[in-house]
């Protein structure tokens, strides 16, 4: 027997509140804290270089994407029933900073995810694995979205973390009758590489359709609207209208969430384009000359920009941030985010504007 949070990486940890596993499940476990883009053995991508680049292929589907060979199975695709009895929580929101806060996270019970409407959490600072003392705990509602195709989804509330420091998350969920509870262990940090909230992010000088000669040149999205390629993220951000900027690779993602999360913004788009602007960030550049092998692949300057490669860990995982109309970060959304949840923060931006 042995201590599952010991499988953990550095910083977010979770654990159960039953006590230790079994080593087979606590392997399955360690791969499933891998859940927000982690990806710790798999090489970084470098930067686009300023040569001539190479004659333009035809892109690859992904299916045939041909992820770096040192880079762990995803979690996203092989993930295990906690032990009989007990219930496994997978934070999947791992950047978090003092102020309110959106935290996402998963459950995982003995034969599949937990999908009941919601669950209620309780967050208390603590020290030494001790309620810091005069530290109220906080409690809320945290709401079950479904991500695409039903198979399964996860758990989302707001939070105000008051300081820095170790968190713990008390849940517990009704799973058909059966009232559960598990614990998340999550670290939040004074200072963050990636634009917070009431931050205004950098002025990245993205690539637009009027500088090259095909949308595939921009993104992996074989369905790709055009309009979100018209803009570079400068001019979305500069824009006296809110924005909305999604940073993903539809192709070449690590999980199958990426290509999702740009038809979702594609959605929201379709509804508000009249009143705000959108743009999508293919993570690296050049993307129809990769061909399916991340080994060449390059990431644009703006995902160093807004601080991606600065995060321990992150390999290439979405992220979406919806800005106000002085462009300062109102909402941003680690991982997957469900159409529901974009156009909530959307709406509270464009109601105050």
């Amino acid at each position: 027997m042995q201590d599952v949070t010991a499988h953990a990486p550095a910083g977010n940890r979770t654990r159960v509140a039953m006590g230790t596993l079994p080593l087979a499940l606590a392997l399955v476990l360690a791969l499933a804290m891998f859940l927000a883009g982690c990806s710790s053995a798999a090489p970084e991508p470098t930067r686009a270089p300023t040569s001539e680049p190479p004659p333009t292929l035809a892109p690859t589907p992904a299916a045939e994407v041909q992820a770096p060979a040192a880079a762990p199975p995803n979690p996203n695709r092989a993930m295990a029933g906690a032990a009989a009895g007990q219930v496994e929580p997978i934070l999947a929101t791992n950047v978090l900073n003092p102020g309110p806060q959106r935290v996402a996270f998963l459950l995982v019970g003995e034969k599949a995810i937990i999908k009941a409407p919601e669950a209620t959490v309780s967050a208390t600072l603590v020290g030494d694995g001790q309620a810091a003392p005069g530290t109220p705990e906080q409690s809320a509602r945290a709401v079950f979205h479904e991500w695409p195709y039903g198979i399964r989804g996860s758990y989302s509330t707001e939070l105000t973390f008051d300081q820095p420091g170790t968190w713990r998350l008390d849940v517990s969920v009704d799973d058909e009758g059966v009232r559960r509870t598990a614990v998340i262990d999550l670290s939040v940090s004074e200072d963050s590489p990636v634009p917070g909230i009431g931050e205004k992010p950098p002025l990245s000088q993205t690539k637009t359709l009027g500088q090259i000669s095909g949308v595939e040149q921009l993104t992996t999205d074989y369905n790709a609207d055009e309009e979100l390629y018209r803009l570079s993220v400068a001019q979305v951000i500069e824009s006296p209208r809110p924005g909305v900027v999604v940073f993903a690779s539809p192709a070449f993602c690590t999980s199958p969430t990426c290509g999702p999360q740009v038809d979702t913004v594609k959605e929201l788009k379709a509804t508000y384009q009249d009143q705000a602007d959108f743009v999508h960030v293919e993570i690296y550049d050049l993307p129809d000359e990769i061909q399916g092998d991340l080994s060449k692949a390059q990431t644009v300057d703006a995902v160093e920009e807004w601080g991606f490669t600065s995060l321990p860990h992150w390999f290439n995982e979405s992220w979406v941030f919806i800005l106000d109309d002085q462009g300062i970060v109102r909402q941003r959304f680690e991982g997957f985010a469900t159409l529901a949840e974009l156009e909530a923060a959307l709406q509270e931006v464009l109601g105050e504007t």
